[in-house]
Formats: C-alpha cells, structure tokens, sequence
C-alpha cells in the first residue's frame, strides 16, 4: 500500500522537559519519531511508515547524518510503495537540511520538512500540529504528482530553498526572506491560496537534482563563513589559511580533509565588505579558494552586479550559501537555474 514515510532525526519536536511552566528547559531529541506519530490521532487515516535517522539537537548537525538521511531518501525514492517523505528536524539547522536536499533531489516525489519551537512537554506544543499537517500536505501533494522539498510550520508551507529561521523563540519562527509562502494552512489541514502566490499552490520547486551519491564523500569541502562587520581586517582569514597550510604539511590525507576550499562572506547591506577583509579575501582567492558573498540582512540578498570581486550567493542565507558552496564544490559544475547561487 502507497503510504507517507516519516524520518525521524530528533530536533525539538521530539525534546521532552520535567516541568511543563518552564517549556524552554528541556532535552531535545528524546522521543523516538514512532512516538511523535502515535500522539497525533489525526494521522490514522493516512498509511505511514516510520524510520529513525538520526537523534540529535539539530544544532549539532553534520556530514555524517546528512549522509544517513540522504541514504534514506535515495531508497524512499526507488520505493514505489513510498508516495511521499516527511522529515522531523530541529528548528537550528532547519534551513541547511532543506538547502541541502534541494540541491540533491530530482523531486520526483515530495519530501516535507517539519519541526518544532516547543518541545512535545510543553502545554503549547506546536509538535502536533506541524506534524499533522506537515503528514496531510505531503499525502496531498503526491496525490497531485508535486515533487521537490517543501517546509511546513505554523500553518505555512515554504520552498526549501526559500525558508529559514527568523526568530529565535516565537512560534511562528520561520519566514522565506522576502518570498510569500507556497500556500498556508487552516486548522482542519486544508490548503489555501497565499497572498501574493501565482496559484493555490504556488509554484512548487523540483529540486536541483544533482544526486543522492554527492553526499557519499567521506568528508564535506571545507567551507567556512565570515562576517564583514566594523573594524574587519581580515584577521580570521589569514588565521584559516595559515591553519590550511599547517594541514596540508601534515600529509596528503588530512590536507584532503581539513584543507581551506571556499569562503562565504556575511556582507554588510547589498554585498559590501569592509576593505580590511577584502584584501584578506583577495589573498584567499591567490590561494585557490573560492569566495562567494550573502547578506548578514534579514531579506534582500545580493543580487550580481557588473564589476563584481566575487560571485553574488543570490537570495540564500551565509548558511545556506555556505551548504550551495560545498556542493558546487563537489560536483564542479554551474547552476541548473537562474535561482541558484552561481557557479563555482
């Protein structure tokens, strides 16, 4: 039978405190996600199958579970009997996972992402209800044959590629940086149109279907980010690229791993960065190593512009920017669309 497979990788939505007046003392990733699902009798209705990835605060997310949760997704999507694929995520990193696995899927099949700011303990936990919703919007979405990777939380419903934290403690938490949700939910779980979207659905992003096996590599290119900020000179930079220069004396193998590949600048305003930092920068670029820009601003992005030192990340937050980097790096080949960071 055709059902919604839920990964299970810990976060807040699966934390649990001792007392329920003080929600934000807790463990986070405590439940297992068979146990997230069984306390939403909503979701009866719906086959589900459920899979434990990983358990951890996703403040502490890395390569290696990003790997486990890419393996997983890659078998979900030879499954015929697998319709669809809901992730329980913590909040933290929320916007990282989601980068990654646009860049990754073919969105042949649609995989929501869901988590929580409250853990399951507290007398307003909103677990339940993204969840729920979150297992309805991926059952409706392929009943109507929509792939990509979508997030779903507080009622809204926004492109992977497109949603990150915006608040450090409110419920509604997330934003997409400008772009207007794909659609929003009630409370009975119906999709509705969202204001400023083209259709009741938005427009669904397909992914950029660069492949689960891009994952595979024993480590990630190192990637870094840093902050132009007043009085900037470019300390940090030269202190990675000396440390770079240590590793790679240290043998062949532990240079391929901790060597310095690609900088993300947190640009002051529209992509602006503090002349101290940019010479540093510069001496990066001598040393081969890739330097893209975003925006320490909310919204806005940067956007290229002619004359440009380094490629502009486009819309995407430094983190996000930073997971594009390091795949851009592991695939060596440019964008797929004009909404993609640039090529490497």
């Amino acid at each position: 039978m055709a059902h919604v497979l839920i990964l299970g990788t810990g976060g807040t939505i699966a934390g649990t405190g001792t007392d329920p007046a003080r929600a934000w003392a807790y463990q986070a990733a405590q439940l297992g996600v068979a146990q997230l699902v069984a306390a939403v009798p909503e979701l009866a209705a719906i086959p589900l199958a459920t899979q434990q990835v990983a358990q951890i605060d996703s403040k502490d997310m890395a390569w290696p579970v990003w790997q486990a949760l890419a393996q997983a997704l890659d078998v979900a999507m030879q499954d015929a009997a697998v319709e669809a694929v809901v992730i329980t995520h913590g909040t933290d990193t929320l916007e990282e996972t989601a980068c990654l696995l646009h860049h990754l899927h073919d969105g042949r099949k649609p995989i929501v992402l869901t988590a929580a700011m409250r853990p399951a303990t507290a007398p307003d936990a909103d677990g339940p209800r993204n969840l729920r919703d979150a297992v309805r919007l991926a059952h409706a979405a392929a009943g109507l044959g929509l792939g990509g990777v979508v997030a779903v939380l507080h009622g809204r419903v926004w492109a992977g590629i497109d949603v990150r934290k915006a608040h450090s403690h409110a419920l509604d938490a997330f934003d997409g940086g400008g772009a207007v949700p794909l659609a929003l939910l009630d409370d009975a779980g119906v999709t509705l149109a969202s204001a400023g979207a083209a259709a009741q659905w938005g427009t669904w992003p397909r992914g950029e279907a660069m492949g689960w096996a891009l994952v595979s590599a024993p480590m990630p290119p190192r990637v870094e980010i840093v902050l132009s900020h007043a009085d900037a000179d470019g300390w940090l930079v030269d202190a990675a690229l000396r440390q770079s220069a240590l590793d790679a004396a240290a043998g062949e193998a532990h240079r391929r791993a901790q060597a310095l590949c690609g900088l993300v600048v947190a640009t002051t305003g529209h992509g602006t960065v503090n002349t101290g930092l940019e010479a540093a920068l510069q001496r990066a670029v001598a040393q081969g190593v890739v330097v893209w820009r975003s925006s320490r601003v909310a919204r806005g992005g940067v956007t290229p512009r002619e004359g440009d030192a380094w490629p502009a990340a486009g819309t995407f937050t430094p983190a996000q920017a930073r997971v594009a980097l390091q795949m851009r790096l592991l695939a060596q080949r440019p964008p797929l669309t004009s909404r993609m960071a640039p090529a490497v």
